[in-house]
C-alpha cells in the first residue's frame, strides 16, 4: 500500500524471511519508489559496526570474536547491509521521508560522475538500465552493464 497510495515516503519490507529493505516511494497517482541499494556511511561508523554484527550474530553467523570489523565501503553496500547498519526495521513503513529517518542533501554531483548499471540480485529484468551510483565511489556493491 505505501508504494501505491504514497510519495515522498518509506516503502520497507521483509524480504526472503530474514533481510529488511528501504524503498522511497515516487510516484503522486501511481505506483512506483526507488530501492536503496547503498549509501556512503559519513558518521556514526561505530554505530553501524555494532548493529552489523549484532545482526550477524542474529542470524547464526561465526562472529566468536563480538568485535565489529566491518570496513566502512562493506557496512552499506546492499539493501539488507544499509537497513542492518541504520536499524531500519518495518516500524518506519509508511512514515514520511524525514520523519521516522530522513534524506538530506548532498553535494551536488556532476553528471558525468553517475553510472547506470543493470539490475542486480534478480533473475528478470535485469537488463533493464535501472540502476545508478556514483562512479569509483567505494560503496557501490558491484556494476552489471546494461
Amino acid at each position: 500500500a505505501p508504494m501505491r497510495d504514497t510519495y515522498g515516503h518509506w516503502y520497507v519490507y521483509f524480504t526472503y524471511g530474514m533481510h529488511f529493505c528501504a524503498n522511497v516511494t515516487t510516484n503522486k497517482g501511481g505506483a512506483g519508489a526507488v530501492l536503496i541499494r547503498a549509501v556512503e556511511p559519513v558518521e556514526g561508523i561505530p554505530t553501524m559496526q555494532k548493529r552489523r554484527t549484532t545482526s550477524l550474530k542474529l542470524r547464526g553467523a561465526d562472529a566468536r570474536s563480538g568485535k565489529a570489523d566491518f570496513p566502512e565501503r562493506a557496512l552499506c553496500n546492499g539493501p539488507a547491509k544499509f537497513c542492518q547498519a541504520f536499524g531500519i526495521t518495518g516500524r518506519e513503513n509508511g512514515q514520511p521521508v524525514g520523519e521516522a529517518f530522513g534524506i538530506y542533501d548532498a553535494p551536488e554531483i556532476p553528471k558525468s560522475d553517475f553510472g547506470i548499471s543493470g539490475r542486480i540480485g534478480i533473475k528478470k529484468g535485469t537488463e533493464l538500465p535501472w540502476r545508478f551510483y556514483i562512479k569509483g565511489n567505494p560503496s557501490v556493491s558491484r556494476v552489471r552493464l546494461p
